[in-house]
């Protein structure tokens, strides 16, 4: 385990707020995030998403990656990146992200679910 208090490593975060669409409370986007030196990695699904995958990098508290992920609704395939900023909430930690979807710029907030411990 990492000294690194912003180390993503098998950390859990569900969505929370997104310009993006709707987030459904009681079964938001799940995203289940890896890391080693520097590497991101990760899956996530819930809520529109049937299936999704991304990879990227973290340098300090800002995390930049490619995703795609398939839609629950009509498999329809969404590809883009995103960057976030990593904050330290009392809660645990929170994912501010910048997105682009079909060209127009939205933006998501993710809280961590569970603790490493």
């Amino acid at each position: 385990m990492s000294d690194d208090p912003l180390d993503l490593d098998e950390r859990v975060f569900d969505l929370v707020s997104s310009t993006a669409s709707r987030v459904d409370p009681g079964a938001p986007t799940r995203f289940r995030y890896h890391e080693a030196r520097g590497v991101v990695w990760g899956d996530y699904a819930g809520d529109t998403v049937a299936e999704g995958r991304f990879v990227g990098t973290r340098d300090g508290n800002r995390l930049t990656v490619s995703f795609v992920h398939a839609l629950a609704a009509d498999g329809a395939v969404v590809s883009g990146g995103a960057t976030s900023r990593i904050e330290q909430a009392e809660d645990g930690l929170r994912l501010v992200e910048d997105f682009e979807v079909g060209g127009a710029p939205q933006v998501s907030v993710c809280a961590e679910v569970r603790s490493r411990d």
